[in-house]
């Protein structure tokens, strides 16, 4: 049978992504009826959730997934803009399907589906259903008609609220001075009144109108300037922000410097007292070096994979497991039980859970969050990427620098002395002076990834700016 889904649509890292004028009703319609079709014959209602981030197209995207849910015999029940985390939270309590309509991270132009099994997180394994039985759906000449949405269910962002409010106390953040940078984050002012109900007070700026992407791994100079100078005119403590759906925090210290994802990750998990972690290779290898946790697990890069780990974790016997990922997201297994209250499960990347468990911890030990990411072993992984990669192109690169050394001295000289290459998920390079470079194709959008770590920032910015500029050169871009 000759293939009718268009490649320029396609499941990346997390989720089903692609330029947003290439989700059509025939094509949304088809993923969704075989997603119903094929990953959610556990639930035991048919509902499905849905919710969507800021992005122009989101809304009428959401109404082709309303129609195509409603045309497949099942009831659509809408979040509203919502984060994806509080969307999956919602259906995960209530053991039904979830679908946020999300691009994330990625370029405004593209979008987004990602889809929750009733029973949670969708995995590597059910992509490949899902598409055949998509291609199945189109062959068939099925349609529908994009419903109007229906009213919004305001349980998806309460209960969502509520999920910090009950775990933590009123004054857990008390006396702290917090900015909020909103620009379109879909969860800015959720974040802002979770912060303030835990005794934080708030100034929140940047807010528009218009759908800006902001990749927490790799922050603009302009968001940082401006993210910067709030911090220093008003006094602040920390500035605090998140991707565009949600589900990626980004946290600047007292002197304005950001903490990396995975740092922050490590320091949520030792606050909640987990023993096991699952993280992809891309965190820094000072989660292993600081000794704080029992277990530590590497996957590839997604969520999926993460998700994976942790329920085999689980399976193994393991009572006290958390993943996150180099980008912050993070992703509770097990309950666990604070002071205040207890953290339920919520297997899917979340942002605001790492934000306020490292605030708290500031406010409680009386640290500033600069000392606590220091407690750390020093080593600082950093990110950047190369736009408008095909990934053909990137991946081509990948190989090529896993497999000669001619090619690696050619690019670099300082990649051509290596320890070790792990082509796990893209090409992992240790070099000879502890130094980590690894080159990867998004699985979300056109770009390549370059991530660096070192033992010290300024010996990562300068190793990373050397690599992107050689990336440049390779793919005869100017800087």
């Amino acid at each position: 049978m000759t293939a009718l889904l268009p490649c320029a649509v396609k499941f990346g890292t997390s989720g089903l992504r692609g330029r947003a004028s290439a989700f059509t009703p025939d094509l949304v319609g088809a993923y969704v009826r075989g997603f119903l079709e094929t990953a959610c014959s556990v639930a035991d209602t048919r509902d499905v959730a849905i919710g969507a981030d800021l992005r122009s197209s989101s809304r009428a995207i959401a109404a082709m997934v309303a129609g195509a849910v409603a045309a497949s015999g099942w009831r659509p029940i809408y979040g509203g803009a919502v984060p994806t985390p509080a969307l999956a939270a919602y259906a995960l309590k209530r053991d039904i399907a979830a679908i946020m309509v999300t691009g994330s991270h990625i370029p405004p132009d593209y979008n987004g589906l990602k889809f929750y099994r009733p029973d949670g997180e969708l995995l590597k394994s059910d992509e490949a259903p899902i598409g055949a039985a998509a291609e199945n759906v189109l062959a068939a000449g099925w349609t529908f008609v994009p419903a109007d949405l229906p009213a919004v269910e305001e349980k998806v962002a309460q209960e969502y609220t509520d999920r910090f409010i009950s775990s933590f106390s009123s004054s857990s953040l008390s006396g702290l001075r917090i900015g909020v940078f909103a620009h379109s984050a879909v969860g800015r002012d959720l974040l802002a009144d979770i912060l303030e109900s835990l005794g934080a007070e708030c100034f929140c700026f940047g807010h528009l109108e218009d759908f800006v992407a902001v990749d927490t791994e790799a922050v603009s100079a302009d968001h940082m300037d401006q993210m910067r100078h709030a911090l220093n005119t008003h006094g602040l403590d920390a500035v605090v922000s998140t991707d565009g759906d949600g589900d990626r925090p980004l946290l600047l210290d007292e002197s304005g410097q950001q903490i990396n994802g995975d740092v922050l990750g490590a320091l949520t998990a030792r606050f909640l007292g987990a023993n096991t972690v699952v993280t992809p290779l891309t965190s820094t290898s000072g989660i292993e070096l600081s000794g704080w946790f029992e277990t530590v697990i590497r996957t590839r890069i997604g969520s999926p994979f993460v998700v994976e780990a942790m329920n085999q974790a689980m399976a193994r016997g393991d009572d006290s497991v958390v993943g996150f990922e180099a980008n912050g997201g993070f992703l509770v297994q097990t309950a666990f039980s604070l002071d205040d209250g207890v953290v339920d499960p919520l297997p899917t990347r979340d942002a605001v859970l790492p934000i306020v468990a490292v605030l708290a911890s500031s406010k409680a030990s009386g640290d500033p969050v600069s000392r606590l990411a220091a407690s750390l072993p020093p080593r600082v992984m950093k990110a950047a990427r190369l736009k408008d990669i095909a990934p053909q192109e990137g991946t081509r690169f990948c190989l090529i620098m896993a497999g000669s050394l001619e090619a690696r001295k050619a690019f670099a000289p300082i990649l051509s002395n290596l320890l070790a290459i792990d082509t796990t998920d893209g090409t992992r390079l240790s070099l000879a002076d502890g130094s980590i470079v690894h080159f990867r194709q998004s699985g979300n959008a056109p770009e390549l990834r370059c991530y660096v770590e070192t033992d010290t920032v300024e010996a990562t910015d300068r190793l990373l700016e050397t690599m992107m500029a050689r990336l440049n050169h390779h793919f005869g871009r100017r800087e």
